[in-house]
């Protein structure tokens, strides 16, 4: 398995991945052509985040988003991690956690990252698992949002 940085090539994968991804956690559907512009958008413009792709075989298993969140209390960057998917047959074997291993190994090189942070669906125990068997810890906040 390769865990690398996406380019532009895996953009279609990346925005079925999403698609799918939206479908079985929130019951959404995405537009196609709209995920397909995101996901493009964020590849051609880096300083908005990037994407890590898992591939074997060069077949693109899994990915996930990281953008960033500046914090004035600690004068540095959260990256977040956004758009996990992993493939069903890849699941619960230790891939995500390959993956998070990756975007802590590359925030090394930055020295004004913080911390990193995710937000997970209330439901979705088995991924809070993960998180918490990595390191991560469930925080004292909530998440609002208003859409344009």
């Amino acid at each position: 398995m390769i865990i690398r940085q996406a380019t532009i090539n895996d953009a279609p994968a990346i925005a079925e991945f999403n698609i799918k991804m939206a479908k079985e956690t929130e019951g959404m559907i995405l537009i196609s052509h709209v995920i397909s512009a995101g996901v493009s958008n964020m590849i051609k413009n880096p300083a908005m985040g990037f994407y890590l792709v898992a591939e074997e075989d060069n077949v693109i298993q899994a990915s996930l988003m990281v953008t960033t969140e500046w914090s004035d209390w600690r004068n540095g960057l959260f990256w977040w991690i956004q758009s996990v998917y992993v493939q069903p047959r890849f699941r619960r074997k230790g891939l995500y956690s390959k993956l998070y291993e990756k975007v802590k190994a590359l925030s090394e090189a930055k020295t004004n990252v913080c911390g990193f942070r995710l937000y997970v669906e209330h439901e979705n125990l088995v991924a809070q698992q993960t998180y918490r068997a990595l390191g991560m810890d469930k925080t004292g906040y909530q998440m609002f949002e208003e859409m344009k």
